[in-house]
């Protein structure tokens, strides 16, 4: 055991050596599937002999060893139970002891263990945390309660449920007395160490943690033990509010330290007792109200005070909220205070800001841009202005609108010397101006009715983007009003305004050309009622050339992968452009592929910006969209080899997007057949270990469907098809990729030949029956009558009802019989898409007209409760599948890259209609039931006299009669 936990060592360290990473690694892993591999771990981080860095390196393997290996996709254990349970019983006591660096890894270790089992499978582990708290020594206090915090933070989102109380009732009752005690002893320790710098610093860490855990135990609902002593609890909440001891004070303007930590935790506290506990905690609010004004009147401009400003701000805002103590800041002079005294102040360009806009420019476009400086002194300062204007919307803007007459009125005195004061005006006045939560499509909607956002923007704002020698932020303000109030705007005057941003792509300055393509790409994504662009397309079109040659040269001026990839808002724009331009991308699609070409090998070699990433791909599949059908050849030929670089170079980020953009290749191509490289691909992308990552598999699933209707001749040839018979039947064994499997399946009925499926319908009816005897999903049950129906549907490739009884019956005597009446027809009714629902109403029709088995076999009930599930779908017969060419927007910070697959919105596979021909549904019905009673001698019109009662007679006759 120790030469292995040497051998282990010594792997980690060189894992920090980039020469020796990638050997040190493949070593990593073949060590990580021995059995005791996790101990061996959490044994090295516990041993002091050993480098910190190898201490840190080894916890951190451990965490990641702990998110892949603790559970399968099913919730049981990986990990041998001695194992698990050695883990659970070490972990705490291991964690109270080690370093902070070491304990944050640990502690989001315990925090993935948790997720899964506390506390149902770890009902010991808040005993064990309790049994550990002491009076006074921080070290292990704060190890205890940054476990606890990052196992109670996971209730916040969780929505209320009957398990989610019982589990908190569960730690209140263990922890909540302990922890007020803890709390307690804190305020007496730190009390005494006023002047110990040292001990305090390090005990106000321990009681910001004190103040996180506050907020977790109460997130869901205020815990008892905290109500019935809310005198105590909000007496300390204040006493650290206004708690001033020199040694806690830090040199530092730009860290925060400690006290600033602690406060702008009790203001988060605060504000969720404000909004939620109203009833509890009110009469103890305006001890806090005053406090914060106080302190918000006082407070300095440096950077270290900005979030416990801007929770200050965001705790005002709440209170502002609530009727009755909104009344409070209803006078004009109040209001003026509030104006001049704190929201100026922290709305109003700081030597920081300006710093940050020249030194860090892509950072500043971060914070200031539209809701992504949620926690910033201007964004907080303005929301409360916005709250107060909620409540006295004219009694502020009276208010308001002075202040910025004043700004303007000194800019006007010294416009060089004094633009500071108009982009306070600018700020002032977009803030009164905008109404409700501005969108990220469309920016905002309604407007204040007391100003007239285009005269402000005719007067004061259209200066700054025509004038060459407006100061920078001030044309970057004028680029922003317009971002911000874009939908304001109309068609007429929004085309006056675009030739001005797409002039300000060429401006020298890193903020204004970046501001100018976020608001190019907002002014190209927005539409009028009827669904057609402000910007007509025909406007962009003779511009394109330039504008995107343009926004590449920008992107790839630093050639750095780094720097490439830095600016995903020059990507974004790019994307657009090309979105818009559709087929006008032909006459310049050399210039477009070299251009992202080159960016691909650039940026495969260092992936570090996923949004930018993500834009680019869908610029890659804009490009093959819309170029793909008239030049196919000619694309694949320069697309496809740097594609498979990048497959070859492992880079696990792309190759999800990859095998999209593959499928996109294939889909657009006109050719009825696979293209050599693609016949190529087949035999590596087959390959089992491929569907191991759990990101392919949606890719993968895409590419794979995509090919099969014009290779399944080849890959049959090949003997190939037990090998996607393999892979679906990998799929299938688990719940998270069913829609995979199916979708699958789906396509290889749809493109094989029947006879060459023909060994293997036995094996593939046993998979399904045994998920569905099992604890099927509701989706695998739509999902596998949605597959029965196809089968049923297609008829015409030797397939049919009665084949599917006959296949049915190889598996289980008769058991088709329950399944048809328990599921098949009951959750029919439940299909939505209308390409489904018509499939259905196809394979209903042709077991009426044409099933033997129906006919005689099932003829008592079956033809009879088949036809009504057919007159049910028949009441809203679907319509024929209206193809939409619209490509849906989605807000980058809403996709999640954590997740392994990012699905592109412009290689989208169109919904799959296997009976295009079926067209009005009802007349198709009726006529291929009266041609089917032709066919077979009277033998529908008999059946319908015969078992249907005198509705469902007349409701077919009428079908049939159609």
């Amino acid at each position: 055991m120790a030469t292995n936990i040497q051998a282990i060592a010594g792997q980690l360290q060189a894992s920090l050596d980039p020469t020796q990473r990638h050997q040190a690694e493949q070593g990593l892993k073949l060590e990580e599937t021995k059995p005791g591999f996790s101990l061996s771990l959490l044994q090295i981080v516990n041993t002091d002999s050993f480098p910190q860095a190898t201490r840190l390196a080894s916890a951190l393997f451990f965490k990641n060893f702990v998110r892949r290996n603790w559970t399968d996709e099913d919730g049981n254990h990986k990990l041998p139970a001695d194992e698990v349970s050695t883990i659970k019983s070490e972990l705490i006591g291991l964690m109270v002891k080690v370093p902070p660096t070491l304990q944050a890894q640990l502690g989001d270790a315990i925090s993935v263990i948790a997720d899964s089992d506390f506390y149902a499978r770890w009902d010991t582990l808040v005993d064990d945390l309790v049994s550990r708290l002491t009076p006074d020594n921080a070290t292990v206090n704060n190890g205890v309660l940054k476990v606890a915090h990052s196992v109670f933070k996971k209730w916040e989102p969780l929505y209320r449920s009957d398990e989610l109380f019982t589990e908190i009732n569960h730690v209140l009752s263990r922890f909540a007395q302990p922890f007020l005690q803890l709390w307690a002893n804190e305020d007496q320790v730190i009390t005494a160490n006023e002047t110990n710098a040292a001990a305090l610093k390090e005990h106000l860490v321990t009681l910001d943690l004190v103040i996180l855990l506050l907020y977790d135990l109460s997130c869901q609902d205020l815990p008892p033990q905290f109500e019935d002593n809310m005198v105590q609890v909000a007496a300390l909440l204040h006493k650290y509010l206004t708690f001033d001891a020199t040694a806690a004070q830090t040199d530092d303007e730009d860290e925060a330290g400690p006290l600033e930590e602690v406060r702008a935790d009790i203001f988060r506290v605060l504000i969720l007792y404000t909004q939620k506990y109203e009833d509890a905690f009110g009469p103890h609010l305006a001890q806090f109200v005053s406090t914060t004004w106080n302190m918000l009147t006082s407070v300095g401009p440096e950077t270290k005070y900005d979030l416990v400003v801007a929770r200050a701000l965001e705790f005002l805002t709440t209170v502002a909220g609530i009727q009755s103590h909104a009344q409070s800041f209803n006078t004009p002079e109040v209001l003026g205070q509030v104006t001049e005294k704190v929201v100026i102040p922290n709305l109003s360009l700081r030597d920081s800001d300006i710093e940050l806009f020249e030194d860090e420019p892509i950072e500043f476009i971060r914070r200031d841009l539209e809701g992504s400086d949620d926690g910033s002194r201007r964004r907080c300062a303005t929301n409360f202005l916005k709250r107060l204007m909620e409540q006295f919307e004219k009694e502020v803007t009276t208010v308001v609108l002075r202040y910025i007459e004043h700004f303007l009125a000194e800019y006007a005195k010294d416009r060089q010397a004094n633009w500071k004061a108009k982009d306070t005006a600018v700020h002032l006045f977009s803030s009164i101006a905008a109404k409700g939560t501005a969108t990220a499509a469309k920016g905002v909607l309604s407007v204040n009715p007391n100003v007239d956002v285009i005269d402000f923007f005719q007067k004061n704002i259209a200066e700054d983007l025509t004038n060459d020698a407006a100061p920078v932020l001030l044309k970057v303000d004028a680029i922003k009003y317009l971002y911000i109030f874009r939908s304001i705007l109309n068609a007429p005057q929004w085309q006056a305004a675009f030739p001005l941003l797409v002039q300000h792509l060429n401006n020298s300055n890193y903020v204004v050309y970046t501001y100018a393509a976020i608001a190019v790409d907002r002014a190209l994504y927005l539409t009028n009622e009827a669904n057609e662009p402000t910007i007509p397309r025909d406007t962009i079109v003779p511009l394109a050339k330039d504008l995107l040659s343009h926004l590449f040269a920008l992107i790839t001026k630093d050639t750095k992968p780094e720097k490439v990839q830095e600016n995903e808002f020059l990507m974004k724009c790019v994307m657009r452009v090309l979105i818009v331009i559709r087929d006008g991308a032909l006459p310049i699609a050399d210039l477009i592929t070299t251009n992202l070409v080159n960016i691909t090998k650039v940026i495969r070699h260092n992936p570090s910006n996923p949004g930018f990433c993500y834009y680019h791909f869908e610029s890659l599949g804009a490009l093959i969209r819309f170029a793909g059908p008239t030049q196919p050849d000619k694309l694949e030929a320069a697309l496809f080899p740097v594609f498979m670089e990048v497959l070859q170079s492992s880079v696990d980020e792309f190759t999800p997007y990859i095998f999209q953009l593959y499928a996109a290749i294939v889909a657009s191509s006109p050719s009825p057949t696979l293209s050599p490289n693609f016949q190529a691909l087949v035999a590596p992308i087959l390959t089992l270990s491929m569907w191991d990552s759990r990101g392919n598999m949606p890719a993968l699933t895409r590419l794979l469907t995509t090919i099969l209707p014009k290779g399944a001749a080849g890959i049959a040839a090949a003997s190939q098809t037990e090998s996607i018979l393999i892979i679906f039947q990998k799929l299938i064994a688990t719940k998270a990729n069913e829609t995979h499997a199916m979708d699958l399946l789906e396509s290889v009925v749809l493109s094989f030949p029947a006879e060459t499926l023909q060994p293997y319908w036995t094996s593939l009816l046993q998979l399904l029956f045994a998920r569905l005897s099992g604890s099927p999903t509701e989706n695998f049950k739509l999902r596998f009558v949605r597959f029965y129906h196809l089968v049923s549907a297609l008829t015409e490739k030797g397939l049919g009802a009665d084949f599917f009884i006959g296949v049915a019956d190889t598996v289980q005597e008769n058991v088709f019989t329950p399944i048809y009446t328990t599921i098949i027809l009951p959750e029919t009714q439940k299909l939505s898409r209308p390409t489904d629902r018509k499939t259905a109403t196809v394979s209903l029709t042709k077991t009426l007209a044409d099933s033997e088995a129906f006919a005689t076999r099932y003829a008592k009930r079956g033809w009879t409760i088949t036809c009504e599930t057919l007159l049910k779908l028949l009441i809203n017969p679907p319509l024929p599948t209206q193809f939409s060419d619209v490509i849906e927007d989605r807000d980058v910070e809403e996709l999640g890259f954590g997740a392994a697959f990012t699905p592109l919105n412009t290689c989208k596979q169109p919904v799959v209609d296997a009976f295009p021909d079926v067209t009005d549904v009802r007349a198709w019905v009726g006529r291929y039931l009266k041609e089917a009673d032709g066919r077979h001698s009277g033998r529908v019109g008999t059946f319908v006299q015969e078992k249907l009662d005198g509705e469902g007679r007349t409701a077919l006759q009428s079908v049939m009669g159609a």
